[in-house]
């Protein structure tokens, strides 16, 4: 081809993409892009609350206490159509009760807030009424981000960038109790778990680890709720967890005795993870070189925003983070897994203990955390 005839073929080519370039509308003109959200008229939050007691499956018990029931407070937040669920879950160590968690809802006045998005303002607001009421703060946090990705028509794993396949197998808690059922719980949460977990920090430790073994060769996690004594007992008894085939250990004894706590961390062969001893940011900032990890749970830091600024925190300090639970409906387990991608541990079955849950939510496949794809939380009502 000439120069001549080729500088014409170039110029037509160049010519055409031009017009074609033309004719291709950018991302905020071909509609693609998402559309600011608008509530219609003068649209304001509705807060609104109702008791609800959860009914254990089984007599739930520790190293210093035993229940069959949990109290429990549902809450929503409606707006402009939407309606974010959230809950308040009071097992009897936080101390906290159905009145007092009542009481301080009936203090917080969301109308006066017309954007749903502003999280920050609005727990802001939350949180400055009192310096405790986590768990009804955690109601209120819990609803406001179902509500958030409700409006945005999304889940919040994909909100935050977060990867569903990457979410851990969670633990399902064997209660204290005599060996044969024990026996008979373990056989029954061994088909469906990957890892289980039990309650330790009594006399009996060795024979309720025993009990399992005997009928399970599963991985175990142990949790001391605070109940070891004297420390190198605890640390021999570590010891011997690890030959069991225990994983980790959590709050092995009393969450004032960080000294003696990080003594054996030093020394252990397995993960020590905080749990009483870590209620919210704060205090994650004092443990550190006391655990090798914590354990998040929204009910004791006050809602998804805390436990997020626990989890960066902790990562950036190389502690080993955990997700658990109390007693809780597939509301605020939901909420929990939500986090769950990338978490080291997790202990989200409060939902699997109880008969009278109010939602379907998150799934326990093969032992594994499976997230869904509706939006917000991911609930649906039952």
């Amino acid at each position: 081809m000439k120069r001549r005839d080729f500088l014409k073929t170039s110029a037509a080519i160049a010519a055409g993409a031009a017009v074609v370039s033309c004719g291709i509308k950018s991302g905020s003109e071909s509609g693609k892009a998402p559309l600011p959200y608008t509530p219609s008229g003068n649209a304001k939050m509705k807060l609104s609350w109702q008791p609800y007691e959860l009914q254990l499956a089984h007599t739930f018990t520790v190293a210093t206490y035993s229940r069959t029931t949990t109290p429990d407070v549902q809450v929503q937040i409606d707006f402009d159509g939407f309606t974010g669920y959230g809950e308040a879950s009071m097992p009897q160590y936080l101390g906290h009760t159905v009145e007092s968690v009542c009481a301080f809802l009936g203090k917080v006045n969301l109308e006066q807030f017309s954007d749903p998005f502003a999280l920050e303002d609005i727990m802001e607001y939350v949180n400055g009424l009192s310096e405790g009421d986590s768990p009804a703060k955690a109601a209120i946090d819990i609803a406001l981000h179902d509500l958030y990705g409700k409006v945005l028509g999304q889940p919040l794993w994909r909100i935050w960038g977060l990867n569903p396949s990457k979410t851990p197998n969670t633990t399902f808690t064997i209660g204290i109790d005599t060996p044969e059922v024990m026996k008979a719980k373990t056989l029954e949460a061994a088909d469906r778990f990957k890892i289980l977990k039990v309650k330790v920090g009594r006399p009996d430790d060795k024979e309720m680890i025993g009990a399992v073994r005997s009928v399970s060769n599963l991985p175990l996690a142990v949790d001391a709720n605070q109940g070891w004594a004297d420390r190198q007992q605890a640390l021999d008894e570590i010891f011997w967890l690890k030959d069991q085939g225990v994983v980790m250990v959590e709050q092995p004894m009393s969450k004032d005795r960080l000294d003696d706590i990080a003594w054996i961390s030093e020394r252990s062969p397995l993960p020590i993870f905080a749990d009483e001893s870590v209620q919210g940011l704060e205090d994650v900032k004092k443990v550190k070189g006391a655990f090798t990890g914590i354990n998040i749970k929204l009910m004791k830091c006050g809602g998804l925003l805390e436990a997020r600024k626990m989890l960066t925190y902790a990562r950036a300090e190389g502690l080993k983070t955990m997700l658990g639970c109390m007693t809780e409906t597939s509301c605020a387990v939901t909420a929990a897994a939500q986090l769950s991608p990338g978490v080291d541990f997790a202990d989200l079955d409060g939902n699997l203990l109880i008969t009278n849950d109010r939602f379907e939510g998150m799934q326990v496949v093969e032992g594994k955390i499976t997230l869904t794809n509706r939006p917000g939380l991911g609930l649906k009502l039952i």
